[in-house]
């Protein structure tokens, strides 16, 4: 099972697409780790520099619509190969969040006055993220402040997530 704790990226912004994540001039290459240094190359908002923002996180906070656009497996595949393994928002285009899941990662939806909460309390902070698994549970730290948000996600996800991805999942069924 992949880790999904870590330090927080929060990206404010909605509806960041797959061309955002990772542009598409690189889909070319043939390994993920040929990716890494793409990641959200492309994505434009105030404030945001990928080069010196995403360095030593492992979680990623945001809004809704995450993974929009074009659905491709090397999106999930340019997170994973820079650690990040957990990605949070209010909503996620729907091919993107089951191919997280599909690589044994988890793209979770929280509640937007969650999420709200997430941004105001922690954004601009060196803000860590736990994830209790068994508990269905993230805790969140801050200069020196706790608080704890509860998630869901399905039976079928869970099993991915616990068996490392749908490869993982099929050879021990299947």
């Amino acid at each position: 099972m992949k880790n999904f704790n870590g330090q927080v990226l929060f990206l404010d912004r909605a509806d960041i697409n797959t061309d955002e994540i990772i542009p598409a001039r690189y889909l070319t290459e043939i390994t993920k780790e040929a990716l890494k240094p793409f990641l959200l190359e492309d994505l434009k908002f105030e404030g945001f520099d990928p080069q010196r923002d995403i360095t030593g996180k492992q979680v990623i906070v945001t809004r809704s619509n995450f993974g929009c656009g074009s659905s491709r497996e090397h999106a999930p595949w340019a997170l994973e190969v820079n650690d990040i393994n957990l990605v949070i928002g209010e909503s996620f285009a729907r091919i993107f969040r089951q191919n997280m899941f599909n690589c044994g990662m988890m793209a979770v939806e929280l509640p937007p006055a969650d999420i709200e909460r997430l941004f105001s309390e922690f954004s601009g902070k060196p803000a860590m993220i736990e994830t209790d698994l068994a508990n269905n549970r993230f805790i969140v730290r801050a200069d020196g402040k706790e608080t704890v948000f509860d998630f869901s996600i399905s039976g079928y996800d869970r099993a991915l997530v616990e068996a490392g991805g749908w490869v993982d999942f099929a050879d021990a069924k299947y």
